[in-house]
């Protein structure tokens, strides 16, 4: 089968499409015939991570090596990017009960990664469901990361109809996520983004969009409940006068200082920093399912790129124009 590699880390040059042993599914698996496979953040932070120092690592530096073993110290230990995909079962192993050739899924495979491919094999109780039936393949593929990730940590806080939600970085996986996670819990919601996707933002029905470049939105003078900063871009302290008494400025990456202020803030009723992991399930997979097909979370495409011009792919996401979700399609039953 196909598959776009990389044998060293580099620029978008060092994909290429080559020919890789095609996977067989163990009783328990299924066989999925991969039909796109969005370019997330993480992919192009793997092919970069040779160049990633701890200081530059987006979590605390403790984390850099065990994370450097396990994406490769020299060169990728797996060749094959990709942690979100949709596409049909191609077969099944003996001992699988819910799903059968034919039936259209998407799903999520995390660090594992290994979508940029033709065929993947997945458990039949992994993070894999059956594709919302209002969305393609394309439109699917770009919906589990983001949501899951986003769904796991606004558990952390206490979220709830009327609350004051701020979301920095509301454009991208996560925060897109997020922004309709916390509308569908009735929220009001004020998404902060660059230029080139505050229409995007507005789309997804954020209550305020504010534009970065042309807004600092610590010195506006407006409150909030919660600040969610998905990237990091601000800090605590220039946050705390836009935090209502009791609020909290939560983070999806953080390093050690932000660590040692969740801990000094946790104490009392005071405006706190909260650090947390995201943990993913197979539960929360289906319940966003749902909320697609109710029509209360959507995606929205700006590129698609075929599998040989993957370099391409992430060359675009990388530069910061990209109005919505970037998928690569593979193989010949890309449903676009």
């Amino acid at each position: 089968m196909k598959a776009i590699v990389y044998t060293e880390y580099g620029p978008p040059e060092v994909l290429q499409v080559k020919e890789i042993e095609k996977p067989a599914p163990k009783e328990n698996e299924i066989l999925i015939r991969i039909a796109a496979a969005p370019v997330n953040f993480g992919d192009t932070y793997a092919r970069n991570f040779g160049s990633i120092s701890p200081g530059e690592f987006s979590m605390p530096f403790l984390m850099w090596l065990p994370a450097r073993l396990a994406i490769g110290l020299n060169k990728p230990n797996n060749p094959v990017l990709g942690s979100e995909f949709a596409g049909e079962v191609a077969a099944v192993g003996a001992q699988v009960t819910r799903f059968k050739p034919g039936d259209a899924v998407f799903g999520y495979r995390g660090q594992r990664m290994g979508t940029y491919a033709e065929y993947l094999c997945m458990p039949e109780k992994g993070l894999v469901a059956h594709r919302p039936t209002n969305l393609s393949d394309a439109e699917a593929a770009t919906i589990p990361y983001g949501a899951l990730t986003a769904m796991s940590l606004l558990r952390k806080v206490d979220l709830h109809p009327g609350s004051k939600v701020l979301i920095n970085g509301a454009s991208g996986g996560i925060g897109s996520a997020a922004v309709q996670l916390a509308k569908n819990a009735g929220a009001e919601v004020t998404g902060v983004c660059g230029t080139p996707r505050l229409d995007y933002v507005k789309a997804l029905g954020a209550d305020h969009v504010i534009d970065y470049t042309h807004e600092d939105f610590t010195q506006n003078g407006q409150t909030y409940d919660l600040i969610f900063d998905i990237i990091r871009k601000t800090s605590f302290e220039r946050c705390q006068n836009s935090l209502k008494e009791g609020g909290v400025y939560l983070l999806a990456s953080f390093k050690m200082r932000q660590l040692g202020q969740m801990l000094r803030t946790s104490p009392g009723g005071g405006k706190k920093v909260v650090c947390a992991l995201s943990s993913e399930s197979l539960d929360d997979l289906l319940l966003v399912k749902d909320l697609v097909e109710a029509g209360k979370f959507t995606t929205a495409i700006d590129r698609t790129f075929p599998m040989d011009q993957a370099a391409a792919a992430h060359r675009y996401a990388e530069s910061g124009q990209e109005r919505g979700k970037i998928v690569i399609t593979l193989g010949t039953n890309g449903k676009g």
